[in-house]
């Protein structure tokens, strides 16, 4: 079981059209994981919703999406953490 929160780098990266993200959770959590241009336009959530503790694995799939970097946030109770990921077409 993880110790602590945490955010991993995506897989592939850059990716195109899917990606994968990892996270882990020490507890139960209300989980939110949301991408977003890097003008804060949020583009997709992926996980809105309380999740028990474990390591997890989130698909994003960028089918529509024009080339470029974009943001991926999770927020775990106090935990909050963004990370860059590059779509290439």
């Amino acid at each position: 079981m993880p110790t602590d929160f945490a955010l991993s780098q995506n897989y592939p990266n850059p990716f195109n059209p899917s990606t994968v993200i990892r996270f882990e959770l020490p507890r139960e959590s209300y989980v939110s994981l949301k991408v977003y241009t890097p003008l804060g336009q949020e583009i997709k959530t992926l996980i809105d919703g309380t999740r028990s503790a474990g390591v997890y694995e989130v698909r994003f799939d960028a089918a529509g999406l024009p080339s470029g970097m974009y943001i991926y946030r999770m927020k775990a109770g106090e935990f909050v953490q963004s990370r860059r990921i590059l779509l290439v077409r």
